[in-house]
C-alpha cells in the first residue's frame, strides 16, 4: 500500500514539474493505479460482508473497518435499498377478500359515474390465458435478467379471458367508451369489442397489412403472423393479392416508432384520453404507457384531469408522475368477475 502511494506520489509530481514520464515511470504508475483500485474492491468486499452481519456479531476490528470507510458503506446501503426496492416492486399483493369487496364497491361507483371512461391494458389481464407477461414474478423481462430460459407459448391458442370478456360486456353497455391496449395478442378483438373502440398501439400478431394500397390492405389471419419478422425487419413473407407487393406486420417493436394507422389507432386513443373523465389500468406497470404523455392529458390542469385507477399484482410507481386530484390504487386480482356483477345489479 505504502508502494503503491509513493509510485502515484512521484508519478504526480514528476507530471505537475512538466516533466514527461519515461517508460519504465508510466509501467510504474499504471501498476500503482491497478493495485490501487484492487485494494479498493477488495476492502469493499470487506465491507460488503461486514454490513451482512448485525451489529452485535461485528468485531471491534470490523467495527472500525466500518467506521474507515463512510463512502463505501453509504454506497452499498443505497444499492441494497435500491434492490429491495426492485424486489418489492415484482411482489404480488392481493387483498383480503373484505377489502377487495370494498375496493370493488368503489371502482363500480366510479365506472356507473363517469361520463366517459376509457381503460389501458397491459400483459397482465392475458396471464390468465397462458400468455406470459413481462415484469411478473415469472414475467419474460424478469426471467431474462434472472438468466433463465423463457417457455415457448403457442399464442393461437390463446382464448380470450373473463376481464376481456367484461371489458367487451361493458363497452356493449355504454360503459366503456375506448379500450387502448399494449398487448399484441388480439384477445381484444376476439371478444367481440369493435375495432373502432380499440387502439392495439404495439400492433396485432394476426394482423398483416400492405402498405402500397391505398388505404393499407389488411389481412386478418387465424396464425401468428410474425413467425419470421424481428425488429426493423418486419416483412412477412407473403404477397398482398391486390398489388403483388410485400406484406408487413403491425408489430411496433421496443425502439421503434409506429407509423401504421391500423391497428395502432392512435387518433381515436388520443382523442378519447381528451375527453375521458376516468381512466382505469388493468394489469399493466405502467412503465411504458408512462412515456405516451398525451394519454394523460399532462398539458391540462391537475385539477381537470380524469381520475386514474389502477388494477394490478404489483406495485405500480408510475402513478407517482401523474399526480392528479383523485388517485385510487388497487392491489388486487384482476379477474373482474365480482366488478362485472356490481356493475350489472347497479346498471340494471
Amino acid at each position: 500500500s505504502k508502494w503503491v502511494e509513493g509510485a502515484a506520489g512521484w508519478a504526480a509530481a514528476a507530471m505537475a514539474a512538466g516533466r514527461s514520464l519515461s517508460r519504465a515511470e508510466r509501467k510504474a504508475a499504471a501498476r500503482a493505479e491497478f493495485l490501487r483500485q484492487e485494494e479498493q474492491r477488495e476492502r469493499r468486499r470487506q465491507v460488503a460482508r461486514i454490513l451482512c452481519k448485525a451489529a452485535a456479531e461485528r468485531s471491534p476490528d470490523e467495527a472500525s473497518l466500518l467506521a474507515g470507510s463512510p463512502e463505501i458503506v453509504r454506497d452499498l446501503e443505497r444499492l441494497r435499498k435500491k434492490r429491495e426496492g426492485l424486489r418489492r416492486r415484482l411482489e404480488e399483493v392481493c387483498d383480503e377478500p373484505e377489502e377487495l369487496k370494498k375496493k370493488v364497491s368503489k371502482l363500480s361507483l366510479a365506472v356507473r359515474s363517469a361520463k366517459h371512461l376509457i381503460i389501458y391494458t397491459g400483459a397482465g389481464i392475458s396471464t390468465a390465458a397462458s400468455i406470459p407477461d413481462y415484469r411478473g414474478p415469472n414475467g419474460v423481462w424478469t426471467m431474462l435478467q434472472k438468466g433463465r430460459s423463457i417457455r415457448a407459448t403457442d399464442l393461437s391458442e390463446a382464448e380470450p379471458t373473463l376481464t376481456h370478456m367484461s371489458i367487451a360486456c361493458l363497452h356493449k353497455h355504454g360503459l366503456v367508451h375506448h379500450v387502448v391496449s399494449q398487448n399484441c395478442d388480439g384477445l381484444h378483438l376476439r371478444s367481440g369489442l369493435p375495432r373502432e373502440a380499440l387502439s392495439e398501439l404495439h400492433g396485432n400478431m394476426y394482423i398483416e397489412v400492405c402498405t402500397s394500397c391505398s388505404p393499407n390492405r389488411e389481412y386478418v389471419r387465424v396464425f401468428d403472423v410474425t413467425e419470421h419478422t424481428a425488429l426493423h425487419r418486419h416483412q412477412t413473407g407473403r404477397m398482398c393479392h391486390k398489388c403483388g407487393a410485400q406484406l408487413r406486420d403491425t408489430i411496433v417493436h421496443f425502439g421503434e416508432k409506429g407509423i401504421l394507422q391500423q391497428p395502432l389507432n392512435w387518433e381515436a386513443a388520443i382523442e378519447a384520453a381528451s375527453k375521458a373523465d376516468v381512466i382505469l389500468c388493468l394489469g399493466s406497470s405502467l412503465k411504458v404507457l408512462k412515456k405516451y404523455p398525451h394519454l394523460w392529458c399532462m398539458s391540462k390542469p391537475p385539477r381537470r384531469r380524469p381520475k386514474l385507477y389502477i388494477v394490478n399484482l404489483q406495485v405500480s410507481l408510475s402513478c407517482i408522475v401523474y399526480r392528479q386530484s383523485t388517485l385510487l390504487c388497487f392491489q388486487m386480482l384482476y379477474d373482474l368477475s365480482c366488478f362485472h356483477v356490481t356493475l350489472k345489479r347497479g346498471h340494471s
